[in-house]
């Protein structure tokens, strides 16, 4: 998962370690580790969280008509993340997908429909850390921050992609959920990345919690 943070999210520091003896010496550059919780500040600040917006299956699953219908899943996903974000303690300032619904309902007139964002331009792999929100989602979520006053952040997970998980198996998947947090505000992503399950499995539910944790562990850690 590829993940940057600027400094509303984390801010890192560097140190050079110099060497004694009187002789001058290198120290090879290392890369620095890969960020435990990119999303760490939000466990203090709180977070829209939109709904899931869209769901690709791989076709070499062969997912019967058992499975549960895309929306299903995807609604399933929304329940699923607010479940694990709510294990880790973190409720207050959260605004979850069921809670945007509702807003929707109370002002049909004003506010967005959750399940009706203009998302497509997030899916776009030139969509990254510092990108520019286009129309008419800008506005969109800058209507749904107005109604909920403490968010300033805006979580979406815009993309949930069940992969076949290894050749052996024609209906074990993978599941992966790309996100992109963006600041209304600015009309900026201020961070963009994946989380990919934990787990392989044929039943999408199963997947879709390994997911939600996933999620909540970008934020805080299981207590």
């Amino acid at each position: 998962m590829r993940s940057v943070s600027l400094p509303f999210v984390l801010s890192l520091s560097l140190s050079v370690a110099g060497c004694g003896g009187g002789t001058a010496a290198t120290t090879p550059a290392t890369a620095p580790a890969p960020e435990q919780r990119p999303l760490a500040a939000l466990a203090a600040t709180g977070a829209i969280v939109t709904p899931a917006s869209i769901i690709h299956i791989a076709p070499e699953l062969n997912w019967s008509a058992q499975q549960a219908p895309a929306r299903e899943t995807l609604r399933a996903l929304d329940d699923d993340i607010a479940a694990a974000i709510a294990e880790r303690g973190l409720k207050a300032n959260w605004v979850m997908p069921a809670d945007l619904a509702l807003s929707y309902k109370r002002n049909p007139t004003y506010a967005a429909d959750p399940y009706a964002l203009a998302e497509e331009p997030l899916r776009s792999s030139a969509f990254i850390v510092g990108s520019r929100l286009q129309e008419p989602l800008a506005s969109q979520l800058r209507t749904m921050i107005a109604l909920h006053e403490n968010a300033r952040a805006v979580l979406l997970p815009i993309e949930l992609r069940f992969e076949r998980a290894d050749a052996s198996s024609a209906g074990a998947a993978r599941a992966t959920l790309r996100l992109a947090l963006v600041d209304p505000r600015f009309s900026e992503a201020r961070w963009v990345g994946a989380v990919n399950s934990d787990t392989t499995s044929a039943d999408p539910r199963v997947l879709t919690r390994a997911l939600a944790r996933g999620v909540a562990e970008l934020i805080v850690s299981r207590q």
